[in-house]
């Protein structure tokens, strides 16, 4: 049993949002939720309402059987690059310099652990 959830148009650069998805590939999602609350970038808060995302879509897309939580753990996760708005910024002596504010789409899969 495996579902996703996808967070598009998040207002962080997809550079900096992996560097936090690092810290929870491949652990399960009760540590991932957990190392997710006690870090303080800011990219954390969205990448752990996509995992619970995931979670919840896991739970709903399988209301038939009971899904015990520990053994749910990340599949798959990435962060892809999402498009970029182009600003400018008024400089000394009548120029101008662009601002890019990128931003990121994130792709959370979670699974249920097979017992064997």
């Amino acid at each position: 049993m495996e579902a996703y959830a996808k967070a598009k148009w998040v207002g962080y650069p997809a550079n900096k949002v992996r560097l936090v998805m690092e810290l929870v590939k491949d652990k399960d999602v009760e540590t991932a939720i957990n190392i997710l609350n006690f870090t303080p970038n800011f990219a954390a808060k969205s990448i752990q309402k996509t995992l619970k995302s995931a979670v919840a879509n896991l739970i709903e897309n399988n209301r038939e059987t009971t899904i015990d939580t520990d053994s749910v753990f990340i599949d798959t996760m990435y962060a892809d690059e999402g498009p970029t708005m182009k600003r400018f910024k008024p400089r000394a002596q009548g120029r101008a310099t662009r601002i890019r504010k990128r931003t990121s789409h994130i792709y959370i899969k979670v699974k249920v652990a097979t017992k064997e």
